[in-house]
Formats: structure tokens, sequence, C-alpha cells
């Protein structure tokens, strides 16, 4: 089964690929309190025509480089 997640676009500067910041909330191990945990993925951007603080659906994919498994499915918020 493949991932899909949603996240903040936060950066641009690489040819064909968006840098997508994914955030969840995680109980504390032991104080149970509600954490939140940020994780920065590297998404193909194909021909999606984005921009910073976009907020995008990505989907897991066969490994498009070394640090590539995701691509971006759709815009959800420009």
């Amino acid at each position: 089964m493949r991932k899909i997640l949603e996240g903040v676009v936060v950066s641009l500067k690489m040819q064909k690929t968006a840098v997508v910041q994914v955030a969840r909330v995680a109980p504390h191990p032991i104080y149970k309190k509600l954490i939140k945990r940020d994780k920065k993925i590297k998404a193909d951007t194909s021909s999606f025509d984005l921009s910073i603080g976009d907020r995008v659906k990505i989907g897991q994919t066969r490994p498009l480089s070394a640090q590539k498994h995701f691509k971006i499915l759709e815009v959800l918020k420009k």
C-alpha cells in the first residue's frame, strides 16, 4: 500500500523537485502529551506550477533518485 501524505511546499530551489514539509501529531511515549513532529520530504514536481506555501498532496512512488521517493499528486491550496 502506497503512502499518501499532505504537506506544505517549503523549498523550490532544485529542478523538478520540491521540498514538502509534512506535519503530524503523535503522543509522547511516556507522558502522553501530544507533540507536533515535522518531516521534510523531497518530491517530484513533474508538470505542476508551484510556489512556496502551497498545500499539496504527495504519493509514494518508485525511487526516482537517491532521495526522491514521492511524487506530487495534486495542489490542494495555492
